[in-house]
């Protein structure tokens, strides 16, 4: 299972973390103290707020919850835990479990070249810092003599950013064999995460050195 950081709520007693849907996307996990039954919910991909399970007991797992929820674990990226217990208080995670068999483009998001990725991006507060990753994918790409010629000959942006983004992300993770499919894969997981667009600033900088050629 995907999931982030554990983080504890204050509105009620409760620890809750994000995991990536089967469906894609998004979704909260509560666990309170007092209850065995998780509060569960995916989040809307249009106004970023919960939309609880239709099974979830809202006595237990108010919106409120689910609110601040969302907000304590923005940025925070996917990690691979096993389950949530408590004991005098204290938070424990279970042995991972064994993951299905995914198909090959799916394999990325749950591998050891996405926690490189994760690990090479995330700042002195244990976010990834969205940041860090586009301006080292910015100064990659003025230092390309590959993507000052692809510039020149007025590439789009998808096809430059696709090169930026395989080129760096291969060389991070030591696998050169990574697929196109994979590559995707893993920026739609970070950019899921992202509040704002993983890419923004990349796309922008590319943007304007495009406009310069013309």
């Amino acid at each position: 299972m995907i999931r982030t950081g554990v983080v504890e709520l204050s509105v009620i007693p409760a620890v809750a973390y994000r995991q990536k849907l089967p469906s894609g996307g998004s979704g909260i996990v509560i666990v309170r103290r007092d209850c065995k039954q998780p509060g569960i919910a995916s989040i809307s991909r249009t106004s970023g707020e919960a939309i609880p399970a239709a099974n979830n007991p809202a006595e237990k797992y108010p919106a409120e919850a689910f609110a601040e929820a969302i907000k304590l674990t923005i940025g925070l990226p996917y990690k691979k835990r096993g389950g949530i217990s408590f004991q005098e208080k204290k938070i424990l995670e279970a042995p991972v479990e064994e993951v299905p068999e995914l198909r090959e483009e799916e394999v990325i998001v749950d591998s050891a070249e996405y926690q490189k990725i994760v690990d090479t991006y995330t700042d002195k507060t244990g976010h990834l810092s969205y940041m860090l990753l586009n301006r080292a994918l910015i100064k990659f790409a003025h230092s390309s003599s590959k993507v000052r010629a692809m510039i020149a000959e007025g590439e789009s942006v998808e096809t430059i950013r696709g090169y930026i983004v395989g080129t760096k992300y291969r060389t991070i993770t030591g696998n050169h064999d990574l697929t196109d499919a994979q590559i995707g894969k893993l920026s739609e997981l970070l950019d899921e995460v992202s509040p704002k667009g993983v890419y923004r600033e990349l796309n922008e900088e590319l943007r304007k050195k495009l406009k310069a050629v013309k």
